[in-house]
């Protein structure tokens, strides 16, 4: 018998139930050695560039106090943390590893992270890393229900795995009674959606914030195609302006009586 994974569940603004896949130890590892390879990059380039101004690395380090040691350790987790943490605010919640991976943060209601929980989850891993190898950590996640670290359980977060919209999964091709013309702020010719269709569109309007800018326009253009019973020119103006589109595709589902 199988045992399925746990998955997260949201009730969007939309009023749509959603499901999010939360990510293992497995995917967090991979996303975790990504972040390291590039962390390690960087430190070498700031060591061949400190070899050009010190020319007796090892004496210099010999050379420093208790103090100024004891500074520079602190100052290499600073550089760290600095870097999940900025990774994770300014990446609504990712890292270039995450990213790579299709992993994300979010609170534990679903909802985007914001700056505060990434600082307490990235200050935790100074314990979620001992004794070493991240075993605190790593316990944490095998043995929580929904796979969360130290840092995610003092931060209220967890990490969800990225799934991808196929529209020609869920979607026919348009027929002729939703691609009859219609003005591109009216949704009086658009058919009464089914309840899949109505759930597919309400899936893209919850996901849109999170998704990147390109993919964002594309999917949201093809559902305007299929449900928004427009042509090229009136989808014209719908296209050049995301809030525009999205409002549309929301009067699309629950349409003005």
């Amino acid at each position: 018998m199988s045992v399925s994974a746990p998955r997260l569940d949201v009730d969007t603004p939309e009023r749509v139930a959603l499901q999010l896949p939360v990510a293992g130890i497995g995917h967090r590892c991979l996303a975790y050695l990504a972040d390291l390879l590039l962390l390690f990059f960087f430190w070498v380039v700031a060591y061949f560039v400190f070899t050009l101004l010190v020319s007796d690395v090892l004496g210099f380090f010999q050379g420093l106090g208790g103090l100024a040691r004891t500074l520079l350790v602190v100052g290499l987790f600073a550089t760290q943390w600095v870097y999940w943490t900025a990774s994770e605010v300014l990446m609504e919640g990712q890292t270039p590893g995450k990213r790579l991976v299709g992993l994300r943060v979010v609170r534990t209601d679903g909802s985007p992270v914001g700056g505060l929980e990434c600082a307490v989850r990235n200050l935790a891993r100074l314990v979620d890393a001992l004794p070493v190898f991240y075993a605190v950590g790593c316990l944490s996640v095998l043995f929580t229900r929904q796979h969360r670290r130290l840092g995610d359980l003092l931060a209220g977060t967890l990490l969800v795995r990225e799934e991808r919209i196929d529209l020609d999964k869920y979607t026919a091709a348009p027929d002729a009674a939703r691609t009859a013309p219609a003005t591109a702020t009216s949704t009086s010719s658009v058919r009464p959606l089914g309840s899949r269709d109505a759930e597919l569109i309400l899936s893209y309007l919850a996901r849109a914030p999170w998704l990147e800018p390109g993919a964002r326009a594309r999917l949201g253009a093809r559902l305007v195609e299929r449900y928004g019973g427009l042509d090229e020119a009136q989808r014209a103006p719908l296209l050049a302006s995301p809030e525009r589109l999205e409002a549309f595709l929301r009067a699309c589902v629950r349409p003005e009586r």
